[in-house]
This record gives structure tokens, sequence and C-alpha cells, in this order.
């Protein structure tokens, strides 16, 4: 089996996660793509973020439609900070003859020798990077030795150039984000009042 997976705080998950994880799933034929949402993020706090519980539900809807996503609890209970070492061990365990195919773009590859076990990482999964607006190739063959490079499939995608932090802030100034976002994360977000000025008091 070809196995998918994209983690991320997904916060709120968006229309660019979904097209990007679809693009990789037809383009390297892969049988499933997993969504992780990470329940404690090594690199924010708790109060930059709405609790997980949210992140989850979101993700939840809005990769429920898709027969070929999964959204992924693996990362939610974990104690302390989620790292992708310890999901892909667990993928590894669990679908031992299974190829992992590890969904990101760009902008987070290109820091992947500052996470935990970023050898072993690049051992255990296969990258798939998909390209962003003000994010070359060069990057790459800046910031990670040459052995890794094979391990690294570039997706020449469209770009939907959507990001978490700007539908957040536009939630907060009052802006439409329709059709930045699935419409049943939308009626969510509003549903619950996600995204205003106290995002860390929310639950």
């Amino acid at each position: 089996m070809r196995i998918g997976i994209m983690g991320g705080t997904f916060d709120p998950i968006h229309l660019g996660h979904l097209f990007i994880a679809e693009d990789a799933r037809v383009r390297l034929s892969l049988d499933v793509v997993h969504f992780i949402p990470n329940g404690s993020p090594p690199h924010k706090s708790s109060l930059e973020i709405i609790p997980s519980h949210h992140r989850y539900e979101m993700v939840r809807l809005a990769t429920d439609a898709n027969p070929y996503f999964v959204c992924n609890d693996i990362e939610m209970n974990r104690i302390g900070p989620a790292y992708a070492i310890d999901t892909l061990e667990q993928f590894k365990a669990d679908f031992p003859d299974s190829q992992l195919f590890f969904v990101t773009g760009l902008d987070a590859v290109t820091e992947i020798t500052s996470w935990k076990r970023y050898h072993d990482v690049m051992e255990l999964a296969s990258f798939v990077v998909a390209t962003r607006p003000g994010f070359h190739r060069s990057s790459l063959l800046s910031r990670l030795p040459d052995v890794y490079l094979s391990r690294i499939e570039i997706i020449e995608s469209i770009g939907l150039d959507i990001s978490s932090t700007q539908v957040r802030e536009r939630i907060a100034s009052g802006l439409t984000v329709r059709y930045l976002v699935p419409d049943e994360v939308l009626d969510y977000i509003d549903q619950q009042g996600l995204y205003g000025p106290e995002i860390g008091a929310q639950v």
C-alpha cells in the first residue's frame, strides 16, 4: 500500500491543504492520504492555536467527502509535543509493508534539518513537496545534504496561495473566507465562534 501522510496544525484546514493532498494522491497513485492534526505542535505554544478538538473536527468535516482521505487522531492524545518521527515510526509498525509518503510544502521541508531525528525521518518516508509562491527548488539544494534529495519528489502544483494565518486574520477582521475553506468548515467556525481576538481562551 502507498500511504500519504499530511500532518499539520490545521488552524484551520483550508482548500490549499486539500488540493495539495489530492494532487499528490493522483500524481503518485497513493491508496490513501491520512490527515493528521498535530495535538501539541513542538514549534507553537497552546496560546497561539485553538484547542486540538476543534482543529480535529474541522479536518474531519473537510475530508469526510473524499473516500481516499482519512482524518487520523494518532497525534491528538500524545503526551507532550507531537513529532513527525514518532508518527512515522507508528505508521511503519502498523503498516510494515507499505510505502510512506510525507506530503508537505516546500517552505516546511527546507526547515527539516531542525526536526527531531530528521535523519531517521528522511529514511522512513519519501517526501512529496508542493511548491508555493516565493519558494524555489534552490532552497533544497542549499539546505539539505545531497543524499536526501533523492527522497524528495517536487510537485509543480498550481500553487493555491492560501494560508491558515490569512484565514484567521480575515475572520478576525470580519472579512469573508468563503471559497478559502470548505463550507462545512466555515459553518463549524461560525457555530463555534472561532478565531475571535482571544484565540487562546476559546474552548
